[in-house]
């Protein structure tokens, strides 16, 4: 399947954690870190916070099959966070997670936040060209991985208005 293919076909639905794609997808990423980093990810979601209007949680599917999953959470006033980003290896490549992020951000900048920020690992190389490429950069670390060897912690204004302090 092309990336236009696949565009034209991604359907965005907001989900709660209780969906049963999304217990898929997220325990597919958690396999992803094992494999990747040895172990699952530490850092907890409480479902509450990904629901409106503290958050949004949204399945890409197509043709009605989840493919990827992202969240947005807020993290501090005017600041959400990015969480559970993954995009299944058979839809990768094809503009699924670029879809993703862009709602996301669309949607917690309509909700009146002016930045975002996540944290990802070293090891995850195409994580970090997306959010390169979507023009996220450098910030302090936050939470449980602020001093963890090999996190990486990004971040990005909403709106496309001047960049302020991380």
């Amino acid at each position: 399947m092309s990336t236009s293919e696949v565009s034209q076909r991604l359907v965005l639905r907001p989900a709660g954690y209780d969906d049963p794609q999304v217990t898929e997808l997220v325990e597919a990423v958690q396999q992803e870190y094992v494999v990747r980093y040895g172990g699952r990810d530490a850092m907890e979601v409480d479902p509450a916070e990904v629901l409106p209007p503290r958050g949004l949680l949204l399945v890409a599917e197509v043709d009605g099959v989840a493919v990827g999953c992202g969240a947005w959470r807020v993290h501090a006033p005017g600041v959400v966070e990015v969480k559970r980003m993954y995009v299944a290896p058979r839809a990768r490549r094809r503009g699924v997670a670029e879809t993703v992020l862009a709602r996301l951000e669309a949607t917690a900048a309509a909700a009146g936040h002016r930045r975002a920020v996540l944290n990802t690992g070293d090891r995850q190389p195409e994580a970090l060209a997306l959010y390169a490429r979507a023009g996220y950069t450098p910030v302090a670390g936050y939470g449980v991985y602020a001093d963890a060897p090999g996190a990486v912690f990004l971040g990005k204004q909403l709106g496309g208005g001047p960049e302020e302090g991380s």
